[in-house]
């Protein structure tokens, strides 16, 4: 083996590319590979299955870089061990070509949340208008079909990788960002390609694997007794009594939920429940017994005028109060970060100086920025794919939505795009707070309210809001690939058409799984299986751009205001008491609005199930930290992966007509 070529005195014993210092790094055309492909497009297809699984139940999308690098090196180094000790192996598994499957499948995956199937381009079907009872007009109605969905999504989903390109080196090596899902993607696939992180990838894919397939079983036990109606099965067990039922509390023996509680921080999970007490618990019953008063009584349960419209509007009021502070908080914080570090004068390395790099006197800083600058990517290449993507998509987008989103509007989009793109990547990279949902709903307002409801404003916000978090989406997760791809010595060309490959997967994929889903089942039932939340909510605040307030039940827009008021409050006391109390660390324990939100509309039966696994979780953590820390995303990436697995043999026994044998039913014991 050939070294990487860098002079000077020999690494330190304490640096990460000492263990790689006698491996050479193959060129990026080399980088990625056929197998790496078609490695993560069949993985591509089981994460698009997890997160439209997900996305249809409580729109919860934990991070799943860690089970896609750890699936991505156990398969390939499995296969690849079998052709080497049949001397058929011409290329070793390297630490780029797992950083390739990572990004492809996490890219693929990414598609699935922002394309929309979920939330607003399920949003602007007439099943979820009709449902409650949210603008059901025919300019405001769009017929989901593959037909328009697939040019659609080839149209928003690339143009966001050129907006960031030009700013890669400025971002990774100027000002240093740390992008710490990136960055943590990059030990983990830097420490499975070292001798113990190899053994101790075993061991994790061990466990992945066996907790995987007691979630499947489980979830294929509990099917023989759902029965052929919505109330049978283990999912329906009144765990804390028929009134608590009635009201969402109980726990409906989920592995995914309990797997995504594991992952998800302990503060998250507390704070959904939180919410779910607060809604379910207090607030609804006490609105209910207004019916009669504030809203008609004989409403469907369903109906935006009811009791409906406070639960949609109520957490769209707490969801838009907690984003328009972090939007507005991760602008300050970006424009004074950009500002003192452009007026530093260091010793950070010029992007456009590659001789620089001589002077680095730390190795692994040194080596990492030489192949990082050793494949560039031209700027006008970037400028001229942005260019041209934009123009095609303001010229072919409207004919997809009969005119309804004009191609003035899609151009203003692409105008402001490129901004907020930088500030999400920005902000990502010192927070790692991705605000492209919050983005997103910003847009449905300001175009809902633009068209208007006699012009199709609903259709046209919602369309325009794809716009918007397609590119801001894309542009966080490209730059934290390019700071993955730095750490573990990828080309940027190589992250990039990594990127460009996830995406064409995701555009392939995403719509089919969903399609998949919809026929199946009943997406979009309230009551159903899969609720999907967010596409009522989304269809609620382009509903509020084109009407205002005026359709709202009695009091609503008083208790709206509230609960935006109350988002907001609550920011603003965690960011004060994160910089005036230090000792307790007391805004630890105050909750996120956001989260709290989320159960206004589903209840709090999941909420139950994800501190379950928090729970699991603490506890193992009190007996041995250490296992606890290497075993516990696999473990709870196991748990998510066989249950929504299980998803797809149920659905295509329900498209060939078989139900389950059984319906197990839970009644009072004093009922006949």
């Amino acid at each position: 083996m050939t070294t990487d070529g860098c002079d000077g005195p020999p690494p330190p014993k304490d640096s990460m590319e000492r263990s790689f210092a006698n491996l050479s790094v193959p060129p990026w055309t080399k980088q990625i590979t056929f197998r790496s492909v078609t490695t993560s497009a069949a993985l591509s297809v089981v994460f698009n299955v997890i997160v439209c699984k997900l996305n249809l139940t409580t729109g919860i999308i934990p991070s799943l870089n860690v089970a896609a690098g750890l699936l991505g090196f156990a398969i390939v180094k499995s296969y690849t061990a079998v052709i080497g000790q049949c001397g058929l192996l011409k290329q070793p598994f390297t630490r780029q070509e797992n950083t390739v499957i990572q990004t492809c499948i996490v890219a693929s995956s990414g598609i699935a949340f922002s394309s929309g199937t979920a939330s607003y381009l399920l949003g602007m079907s007439g099943k979820i208008a009709k449902a409650a009872d949210l603008g059901n007009t025919p300019v405001n109605v769009k017929k989901l079909d593959l037909a328009w969905i697939y040019p659609f999504l080839a149209l928003v989903s690339f143009v966001g990788l050129f907006s960031i390109v030009p700013l890669r080196k400025v971002m990774i090596l100027k000002y240093k960002l740390t992008y710490p899902s990136g960055t943590a993607t990059a030990y983990l696939i830097n420490s499975f390609h070292t001798p113990r992180g190899a053994k101790l990838a075993k061991k994790q894919v061990a466990k992945l694997f066996n907790w995987f397939s007691f979630s499947f079983l489980f979830a294929g036990f509990q099917w023989f007794f759902t029965g052929a109606t919505g109330d049978c099965g283990f999912a329906n067990f009144p765990t804390f009594g028929f009134k608590a039922y009635k009201q969402k509390f109980f726990f409906d023996f989920s592995s995914t939920y309990v797997g995504v509680g594991m992952i998800c921080p302990y503060m998250v999970n507390i704070s959904m429940l939180i919410g779910a007490v607060l809604s379910w618990g207090v607030m609804w019953p006490l609105i209910s017994k207004k019916a009669g008063d504030w809203y008609p009584a004989d409403l469907s349960a369903t109906s935006l005028h009811g009791i409906q419209g406070y639960r949609i509007f109520l957490a769209v009021a707490t969801m838009l109060g907690d984003g328009l502070y972090h939007v507005v908080y991760m602008l300050i914080v970006t424009a004074v970060s950009w500002a003192q570090k452009s007026s530093e004068k260091d010793s950070s390395v010029n992007p456009d100086d590659s001789s620089a790099v001589a002077k680095i006197k730390d190795y692994d800083t040194k080596r990492r920025t030489e192949y990082f600058l050793k494949d560039q990517i031209p700027v006008k290449y970037a400028v001229a794919g942005y260019v041209s993507l934009a123009v095609l998509c303001m010229v072919a987008t409207p004919f997809l939505f009969q005119q309804r989103l004009k191609w003035y509007h899609v151009g203003v989009s692409y105008l402001i795009a490129p901004v907020l793109a930088f500030c999400n990547a920005y902000g990502c990279g010192l927070t790692d707070w991705s605000l492209a949902s919050n983005y997103g709903k910003i847009a449905i307002l300001t175009l809902s309210a633009w068209v208007g409801a006699d012009d199709g404003g609903v259709i046209a916000g919602l369309a325009a809001c794809g716009v918007m978090m397609s590119i801001v989406s894309t542009a966080s997760d490209l730059m934290q690939d390019f700071k993955t791809g730095y750490l573990t010595l990828a080309s940027p060309r190589t992250m990039f058409f990594s990127q460009v490959i996830g995406t064409a997967m995701g555009v392939l994929i995403s719509p089919a799984v969903f399609w998949f889903f919809n026929t199946a089942y009943s997406v979009g039932d309230p009551d159903g299986k899969y609720p999907a939340p967010f596409a009522a909510m989304y269809r609620g605040i382009a509903l509020l751009g084109v009407e205002g307030l005026s359709s709202l039940p009695k009091h609503c827009v008083n208790l709206a205001v509230i609960c935006f008021c109350a988002a907001v409050a609550l920011n603003v006391i965690a960011e004060i008491l994160k910089h005036v109390e230090k000792t307790y660390r007391i805004y630890r324990f105050i909750p996120s609005p956001m989260c709290m939100a989320i159960p206004f509309y589903l209840g709090g039966y999941f909420t139950i199930d994800m501190c379950v696994g928090s729970l699991i979780l603490f506890a193992w953590e009190r007996k041995n930290k250490q296992k606890a820390k290497e075993f516990g995303p696999a473990v709870a990436s196991g748990l998510i992966c066989g249950e929504s697995l299980w998803s797809v043999p149920a659905a295509i026994l329900a498209l060939v007509g078989v139900n389950p044998p059984m319906c197990m039913k839970f009644v009072p014991g004093t009922a006949s």
